[in-house]
């Protein structure tokens, strides 16, 4: 696994209010409309920020996740240039302690994704985008 975060996605109860603080308020970069549902911010680091609300964000990790106390509405994501990579780095975190939520699967967006939790409990999605491109420096863009 190449150590890399991708996307950092925050959890969020009132999407449109989150979204105009870090547009307008913290002067972060979007293509995104408030309308959208989600929306990616780019960082200088090139780690993309992201919101999402935090229901349909508990819903994608899988039924058994709620958003409650013990689920924070974060999730880190880690993403592969290759589908079949999706498990090999599930494998590789389950190896090194972590333990996997939701095994690699085709989801809905297109894509092929799987979640594990680290020693702490955050949840990592490992995940692979058939329209994502890559710079020079190894990092996402969408």
């Amino acid at each position: 696994m190449e150590p890399r975060l991708s996307i950092l996605t925050l959890g969020v109860r009132n999407f449109s209010a989150s979204f105009r603080f870090y547009r307008d308020g913290l002067g972060f970069q979007t293509k995104a409309k408030e309308t959208d549902g989600i929306a990616w911010f780019t960082t200088t680091s090139g780690v993309l920020l992201g919101l999402y609300p935090i229901d349909k964000l508990a819903e994608d990790i899988g039924p058994d996740v709620q958003p409650r106390p013990g689920f924070s509405g974060i999730t880190l994501a880690h993403n592969v240039r290759q589908k079949e990579q999706v498990a090999q780095v599930l494998a590789f975190a389950e190896q090194a302690g972590g333990k996997i939520v939701k095994p690699a699967q085709d989801v809905f967006w297109g894509g092929h994704a799987g979640y594990f939790t680290d020693p702490d409990g955050y949840h990592w999605e490992v995940a692979w985008n058939p329209g994502a491109t890559w710079d020079a420096a190894g990092n996402l863009t969408i």
